[in-house]
């Protein structure tokens, strides 16, 4: 445990590198921290939060810039939230009405972009592979169009090439098959079933009923982007991560392929309110300089996904924490009203 005064130096040090970007030296913290101490007994104290890696000194530099664990430790104990006024909030809010969930969900990572001035991120939430109906509708020799309606009313149209000529009649025996007894189940449920039931099918539906099942999945599981992303290029004007071109190349390897930030923001889903991962404490945050502050959202009191802020480790937490935290609020009326 740190000492009072190790904390307001800290404290302050960390508050002076996030307003600044330059490493902070003794004489700056005795003029900002409110406490009357000598430069000597300062440096002292400098020393020991070194020693302790809260912060550290750059070879170009006689001042210290917090490390991640420092950063942690400010983030968990020192700092200061400001709460939103209620006219921002009304402003946020009225920037979020979508009459359909997807748009509501592109216009929060804009909203999480265009207020923190770095990237704002939506985890989607996971389309259920589950169907109300299907039909088949024979369009040539050997060719179907397949038309799945989804248990909320969308409609997906994929067209299935064929090894045979199908009548209208077998189509719609199958389509009734399927409909019948596969209906309101997941497709991995449905492949068990049709791998028990096949021996009492007739071959020439089976070889359709897979194609048909194996193209539902498809059609439901690759329909919606898992990650919505906005604002991406403003990090590209954050000095610590575009000087140097690996780590650049790194970040935006982060946004395009998505899977670890899929990672990230699952695992994040799976605690209540505002987390933050600082980089170079998580593996799930693949760079020091990267922090995520994100927070889960609801429908009808259920997380359904994630959403936050992806910017440098010397962001303003006080100002992008509350931020993540009433979109999802947000989002999370917003999709209850919807449903």
């Amino acid at each position: 445990m740190l000492d009072a005064r190790a904390q307001t130096l800290l404290k302050t040090l960390v508050e002076r590198y996030i307003a600044d970007g330059t490493p902070v030296g003794s004489r700056t913290l005795s003029r900002h921290s409110g406490l009357d101490l000598s430069p000597a007994t300062i440096r002292n104290v400098m020393a020991d939060l070194e020693d302790l890696g809260l912060i550290a000194s750059p070879h170009t530099s006689a001042g210290r810039v917090p490390t991640p664990r420092g950063y942690r430790l400010f983030v968990d104990t020192l700092l200061t939230v400001e709460p939103l006024q209620g006219e921002q909030t009304r402003a946020m809010q009225g920037r979020l009405q979508a009459d359909e969930p997807q748009r509501l969900l592109s216009a929060a990572a804009s909203l999480l972009s265009s207020l923190s001035h770095f990237a704002g991120v939506v985890m989607t939430p996971r389309r259920a592979s589950l169907f109300r109906q299907v039909e088949f509708l024979r369009l040539s020799e050997r060719r179907i169009l397949l038309i799945i309606v989804t248990p909320e009313g969308d409609v997906q149209n994929r067209i299935l090439s064929t090894e045979g000529d199908y009548t209208p009649s077998q189509l719609t025996e199958a389509a009734n098959y399927i409909n019948s007894h596969f209906a309101g189940l997941d497709f991995e449920s449905i492949r068990k079933r049709l791998q028990s039931e096949l021996a009492t099918l007739r071959d020439d539906i089976t070889a359709l009923m897979q194609k048909a099942v194996e193209a539902s999945n498809r059609a439901l599981t690759e329909e919606a982007e898992p990650v919505v992303i906005s604002g991406e290029h403003n990090l590209v004007g954050v000095a610590e991560l575009s000087d140097n071109m690996e780590r650049l190349r790194r970040l935006f390897e982060l946004f395009d392929k998505k899977t670890s930030l899929v990672q990230l923001l699952d695992a994040s889903s799976r605690a209540q309110g505002v987390q933050i991962f600082i980089g170079g404490e998580s593996e799930l945050v693949p760079m020091d300089q990267i922090s995520v502050v994100v927070a889960p959202y609801e429908a009808d009191g259920r997380i359904v996904g994630t959403l936050g802020v992806i910017g440098p480790t010397r962001m303003a937490y006080e100002r992008v924490i509350p931020i993540v935290d009433i979109t999802a609020r947000l989002v999370s009326s917003a999709l209850s009203h919807h449903a």
